[in-house]
């Protein structure tokens, strides 16, 4: 059975924060389009959250335009017009600077940021057209300061706030709110990536390397997706229609600003 409730868009919503998005959206009544680019992996956790009528999987490579405007047509052939759009696909890689070759670079833009843009410019007829909508960038404390060997990550993330905070200002007037939630280092798979990467390089032990990423959080743990999904579905709802061109930090106090 159908229901009845808006439409929300999450990219990279088949495993981490987006799946903690997907699945606190769809316990507040949305019916929900989950996109990335295995489509098993969707499929398996779509099922998982109600399945036809609830919660719908779209193949898409948010870096692709091409593939983003059919993976936008797709969801809404099923839930119809889209109302919040959260943009969380995204990846992390480490080097040193000069280390970083160009195709790094570029993929982690293509990515962390056009991805954004892509997504966001295919959604936002949808919005206008209701005079309402969401959109919801889930950026890291790596928009609001700068860690050392990841630069090319740095620089997507504080690109994907600068574009928050305009569009937050060019939309004012129209009914939507566009926000970024920062969340510190958080239990996903790219925190298990940098902790066999820790391991690797440096020989400590998993226990040693988890540390070593929490030891910047004031609470001296790693963040929860379900933490980063609570301040994704409040930003969704009518109460914050008056919060835009905001940054959320869910960090633990690492980050205040």
């Amino acid at each position: 059975m159908m229901r009845a409730g808006p439409h929300a868009v999450v990219t990279g919503g088949g495993r981490g924060i987006g799946a903690a998005v997907a699945t606190r959206l769809v316990a507040a009544g949305y019916r929900v389009t989950i996109t990335g680019r295995d489509a098993s992996l969707l499929a398996g956790f779509a099922a998982t959250l109600g399945g036809e009528g609830v919660c719908n999987p779209v193949t898409m490579d948010v870096s692709d335009r091409a593939s983003v405007d059919q993976g936008m047509d797709a969801a809404r052939a099923v839930f119809g017009p889209i109302a919040v759009l959260v943009n969380n696909a995204g990846q992390a890689m480490s080097a040193p600077f000069l280390k970083t070759d160009a195709a790094l670079f570029e993929r982690m833009i293509g990515v962390n940021l056009m991805g954004v843009f892509h997504c966001t410019q295919a959604a936002l007829p949808d919005m206008l057209t209701a005079k309402f909508g969401r959109v919801i960038n889930v950026a890291s404390t790596a928009a609001l300061v700068g860690y050392a060997y990841v630069s090319a990550y740095v620089a997507a993330k504080h690109g994907v706030l600068g574009l928050t905070r305009a569009l937050a200002l060019e939309l004012a007037t129209k009914g939507i709110t566009v926000n970024a939630v920062c969340p510190g280092y958080t239990e996903t798979d790219i925190v298990k990536d940098a902790v066999a990467n820790i391991i690797t390089k440096t020989g400590r032990t998993e226990i040693e390397a988890r540390a070593e990423l929490a030891k910047g959080n004031p609470m001296k743990r790693l963040v929860q997706p379900d933490e980063v999904a609570d301040a994704v579905t409040w930003l969704a709802g009518q109460g914050a229609g008056s919060i835009t061109g905001q940054a959320v930090a869910v960090c633990g106090g690492e980050v205040m600003h």
